[in-house]
């Protein structure tokens, strides 16, 4: 059979198989008129490359295995020097992982100093566990279902509260200003060194306020340039507790602080129990001349939330 034959039933493209000619893995048999003659033999050699460098063994180790074969073994791993093939593999990905989990916990311990940096409120000292990663979500956090909580809220106005901020000023909900305000509502945010109710992590929606504090800090100019004309956070923890965050992760706005969860109250926001607390469900609400536009919620995952925000910017920038 000719190479292009071979490279489609083997998978692989023309210029792999004439690689591993030229590292004498194949050896076709060469025509009168100089053509490669390929055979069901080198099929199997290319389809056992393939498969052995998908499992992260180098073309150049799969020697042992391909001579297995010569030798009539049914399976290319049938022999010593291929079992030995795959315990070098092994080492090689265990130095790897060794090497990577070392620089982690050099990046863990930036992380760790840079965090507190700006805080209030002192790293933990040898022998006491190491801060809780925030902004680091778990792969396998629960999906929050819309319940329709926020089916309501399109079209709503601002209701008349105040509200203090960060910065020491106090908000005017229902006069926000002229143009676009992105008010993103979440639940809690976590403190280094603080632990995070019981359960955090298994309620849908919880987690991943930190992540998504970053995310809007990181896109805040995007988010301007698309059309914002502001950018608030706001949960029912106090501002004493909000600016210790505002200061720690160096946040560009302010943060506003409904302890008593008003806007809940005038506006039925979605709110949630836990460990003796009551807290918003995490929603974002773009304010249009102190109108509600636009409500996200459920929002999941909570550290992409900001591009998502920034995404229906740019898409409703004609209705600005």
């Amino acid at each position: 059979m000719r190479i292009g034959e071979l490279a489609r039933r083997a998978g692989v493209t023309t210029k792999a198989v004439r690689y591993y000619e030229s590292l004498g893995l194949l050896a076709p048999v060469r025509l009168t008129n100089g053509y490669r003659d390929y055979d069901e033999h080198d099929v199997r050699l290319t389809q056992e490359i393939r498969a052995l460098c998908r499992l992260g063994i180098p073309v150049e180790a799969t020697r042992p295995f391909l001579e297995c074969l010569a030798l009539g073994h049914r399976h290319a791993d049938d022999c010593p020097a291929a079992l030995a093939g795959y315990r070098d593999a092994i080492d090689d990905l265990t130095q790897r992982i060794d090497d990577l989990t070392a620089r982690r916990a050099v990046l863990v311990a930036h992380l760790h100093e840079a965090a507190h940096r700006n805080s209030r409120f002192a790293p933990a000292t040898e022998g006491e566990e190491p801060m809780t990663d925030y902004t680091s979500l778990p792969a396998d956090l629960p999906v929050p279902k819309d319940d329709g909580a926020a089916a309501h809220l399109r079209g709503a106005r601002m209701p008349q509260l105040r509200l203090h901020a960060t910065d020491g000023a106090t908000i005017s909900l229902e006069a926000l200003g002229a143009g676009r305000t992105v008010l993103y509502i979440y639940p809690l945010t976590g403190r280094p060194g603080t632990d995070l109710p019981e359960g955090w992590d298994c309620i849908p929606g919880a987690r991943g306020c930190t992540a998504e504090t970053c995310g809007f800090r990181d896109h805040h100019q995007d988010l301007l340039a698309a059309g914002a004309t502001r950018v608030y956070g706001l949960s029912s923890q106090d501002s004493d507790y909000q600016r210790e965050v505002t200061e720690r992760l160096r946040l560009p706005f302010q943060m506003l602080s409904d302890p008593a969860r008003s806007l809940a109250q005038a506006l039925d926001l979605p709110t949630f129990a836990t460990g003796g607390l009551t807290l918003y469900k995490r929603l974002t609400l773009i304010i249009k001349d102190n109108v509600i536009e636009h409500v996200f919620y459920p929002i999941f995952p909570p550290d992409k939330h900001a591009d998502q925000v920034l995404a229906w910017l740019g898409d409703n920038a004609h209705r600005r």
